[in-house]
């Protein structure tokens, strides 16, 4: 007959034993390595993955102390953290996790996560240590940092702006091409309303159209490029392609603009178009050359027969040589339309621009109406260019200056000479002009003479250009007209 007794320690016996078995079985298949010491810091288990982790069998470990799977300090420093704990029980590892460095058989190491429990078995104090290797997550941490930078370098060495908005409008990111383009800094824009960046109107429609998107998902930019108009911080306007992409980060709706400078391409066409009227111009001003100038130069020889057999005191004479001063004036238009048109090429030779310029104001002399004026030059400088066409320049310049002041006064040539450059401005203290009449000085055949082709200087212009120099406006404060000739020097 069975001892029920026996049966009963037999099947806690089996079950202890089924017990191990599955205990031995989870920590022996874990992905995550264990390891358990005594308190003196001494191996006694070691499973399969601790082995995988570290490059150790189990045997090579199991009695050892376990600071030979650390670098140092850690390796000097593990038994005094020990015995500190057991001597005051304070805690800085045991119960918390964190991350630690460990150290193969091989010398590598690699981060992993530690955490570590205590326990009593038998009256005697052990420790477990359950390891998670952070390799592949400090690799994937270090991809991500370096495809983040490739990135954030891709976007900060861009020639073109790149602007990053919420769904609401607000700047996100704003690269340095971008701070170019507006002349602001991303300081004065992160956090603000992109439209800052727009002139009216759609500073005031930008708004309404992102939340029009937002509920009914039409577009009108998003996808697609288009010509827009940029806001400069000093309150310029420039134009500009943008395209505009749409993106979720961190589940939000996001928007970029990629934005490309269209300054230079709208002034060669611009360029390009002034260049094809020029062109029909010089077809037009060849037509009236040859239909007109010929006919002009004929009437004007009758003409001039017909006062020949005048007495001095023939009424009419005067309406002949009226009539001559007209036909004077439309010689002059024709002349100075082919020359606009068609300039000449230039003979280029040494010039010593006071002496030009000084000879020019005495051919404006001859004039008696200018005869009160005083035009005095001041300074030298000698340089290489068309001595033709260069007089034309200072002839309707000093024109214009002496007639501003009705022939009367003194204007003022300043000659300098400043980084290879001949800076020659004409000063004159008459009424000056109305900005709007500046703006359009040099558009040929705008003029507010009640005489004039409205083309001298344009003609100027083209001629100082076609020199290599550059010629502008001023209005001083003080009253009157600066015009400004910059040539470049004799080498």
């Amino acid at each position: 007959m069975t001892d029920p007794t026996q049966n009963a320690g037999l099947e806690i016996e089996a079950a202890l034993r089924r017990s191990e078995a599955r205990l031995r079985s989870i920590v022996e298949c874990a992905v995550e390595g264990i390891i358990t010491i005594d308190d003196h810091g001494l191996v006694e288990t070691f499973n399969p993955a601790a082995e995988r982790l570290f490059g150790y069998a189990a045997s090579e470990v199991i009695g050892r102390n376990v600071n030979m799977l650390m670098p140092s300090p850690d390796h000097e420093r593990h038994d005094g953290y020990l015995e500190h704990y057991r001597a005051t029980g304070e805690q800085r590892i045991i119960g918390l996790g964190r991350q630690v460095l460990g150290k193969r058989k091989n010398g590598s190491t690699f981060p992993l996560h530690l955490s570590v429990g205590e326990m009593v078995v038998d009256g005697r104090r052990s420790f477990t240590g359950i390891l998670h290797d952070l390799s592949i997550r400090g690799a994937m941490e270090a991809a991500l940092h370096k495809s983040e930078e490739r990135l954030r370098s891709i976007v900060e060495s861009a020639l073109d702006g790149i602007i990053v908005i919420d769904e609401l409008g607000g700047v996100q990111a704003f690269n340095p091409a971008a701070e170019r383009l507006f002349g602001y800094s991303a300081n004065e824009v992160l956090g603000r309303n992109v439209k800052m960046l727009m002139p009216s109107p759609d500073r005031e429609q930008h708004d309404a159209y992102l939340g029009r998107y937002l509920t009914t998902g039409k577009k009108k930019i998003i996808g697609i490029g288009r010509e827009v108009v940029g806001l400069r911080k000093d309150g310029s306007t420039f134009p500009l392609h943008l395209s505009v992409a749409e993106m979720m980060l961190e589940g939000r709706r996001h928007f970029t603009g990629v934005l490309h400078d269209l300054t230079h391409r709208v002034a060669m066409e611009q360029q390009l178009s002034e260049q094809k009227a020029l062109a029909k111009l010089g077809e037009m001003a060849a037509v009236v050359a040859h239909e007109v100038k010929n006919p002009i130069a004929g009437i004007r020889g009758a003409l001039q027969v017909i006062t020949s057999r005048m007495g001095t005191g023939e009424r009419d004479r005067p309406v002949m040589v009226e009539i001559m001063a007209r036909l004077d004036g439309l010689d002059r238009i024709v002349q100075d339309m082919l020359m606009f048109a068609r300039p000449r090429p230039l003979r280029k030779e040494p010039i010593a621009i006071e002496a030009l310029i000084a000879d020019t104001a005495a051919l404006i002399g001859q004039d008696p109406g200018m005869a009160p004026l005083k035009i005095e030059v001041n300074g030298s400088a000698a340089l290489t260019g068309d001595r033709e066409m260069l007089q034309v320049v200072f002839q309707n310049i000093l024109m214009n200056a002496a007639q501003a002041m009705a022939g009367h006064g003194v204007v003022n040539v300043n000659i300098t000479v400043s980084d290879s450059k001949v800076c020659v401005d004409v000063i004159d203290n008459g009424p000056g002009m109305p900005e709007e009449v500046r703006a359009k000085a040099f558009n040929a055949f705008f003029t507010t003479k009640h005489r004039g082709t409205g083309l001298g200087l344009p003609i100027a212009l083209r001629v100082v250009e076609s020199h290599g120099g550059s010629m502008r406006i001023d209005l001083p404060a003080s009253g009157g007209t600066t015009i400004s000739i910059s040539l470049p020097q004799s080498r």
